[in-house]
């Protein structure tokens, strides 16, 4: 079977976008180049490597088994680079991260010092609910990945670095804004707005309501932190969001924490990456920096 790096890497953006047109844009060459090389490279596997339905491109078996080879002699290659360049006395490649939407209010302050430091190197930052980082996780399309609920079926490298509280909040005029030691039975009779399900914040507070025996009033369900707390401070309902989320004030956004009894719920972010996977030099280097710079972060808070 012969098969070149180029057709490969046209493969793969082609598996990022199940598209002709897109891959063709995003690898700066011409449609008919993308076409004529996946047709060159299904002749060379001797199987259909995608198929259409409707108006829709879809990775047949043979294509998926591609693409993870495909990944994994990419990472090779983009590691051994990586270290040739650090035997010459550089640093510099590409380093991707997914993390889960919540973490997005943190990671760039994390990542600003890493790129100050390290400025010949690229990153791809891939923001996405959990079950959207979850899914690029199994695939072991990236370098490392953030985020607070862990899937509890794979066989993972886990790298706590912050705390994650999740706090009941609700609208700065809130009659409970300034009560303490609130029981779950006074906020029963209340509508919550929480995150979608597949996000990881609603399932740490799912986990922690049937623990309590409580059954939230579910009014909406939002797909965005930023779209909860509008939602809140508009007195359309309480909310559990992450720490993270929220101003270092948040009457400055028009919201109170709520003093609530079994809260804030306790929980850690993690960096995590597939067990058995050899970490690029650049990533062991920004991991090593995450954490060291997390916990500095976190004490001067």
């Amino acid at each position: 079977m012969n098969a070149t790096f180029r057709q490969l890497r046209l493969f793969l953006s082609f598996t990022e976008h199940l598209s002709i047109t897109a891959a063709a844009q995003a690898c700066h060459v011409t449609q008919p180049t993308v076409s004529m090389q996946l047709k060159e490279l299904a002749e060379a596997v001797g199987m259909p490597l995608y198929e259409q339905i409707g108006k829709r491109l879809y990775l047949t078996p043979a294509g998926e088994a591609l693409a993870r080879t495909a990944r994994a002699m990419e990472d090779e290659w983009s590691a051994f680079e990586q270290h040739i360049d650090a035997m010459k006395g550089m640093t510099r490649g590409r380093l991707r991260v997914a993390v889960v939407s919540t973490a997005k209010y943190f990671v760039p302050r994390l990542l600003g010092a890493f790129c100050a430091s390290h400025p010949d190197i690229d990153i791809a930052l891939e923001v996405l609910n959990r079950d959207g980082v979850v899914a690029r996780l199994r695939e072991n399309r990236d370098d490392l990945y953030i985020m607070s609920m862990p899937p509890e079926d794979m066989e993972l490298e886990r790298h706590a670095f912050l705390s994650n509280p999740l706090e009941v909040i609700a609208p700065q005029a809130h009659p409970l804004a300034h009560g303490k030691s609130i029981t779950l039975s006074e906020l029963a009779q209340l509508r919550f707005i929480l995150r979608e399900k597949g996000s990881g914040t609603r399932l740490a507070c799912d986990n922690h309501f049937r623990k309590l025996q409580f059954q939230p009033d579910v009014r909406l369900e939002l797909g965005s932190n930023e779209a909860i707390k509008q939602a809140v401070a508009a007195g359309m309902g309480l909310a559990v969001v992450s720490r993270h989320a929220l101003a270092d004030h948040p009457s400055d956004e028009q919201l109170a924490i709520l003093d609530v009894q079994g809260f804030p719920v306790l929980s850690n972010w993690w960096t995590l990456y597939p067990k058995g996977k050899r970490l690029s030099p650049i990533a062991a280097v920004f991991l090593e920096h995450l954490e060291r710079n997390a916990r500095e972060w976190q004490k001067a808070k």
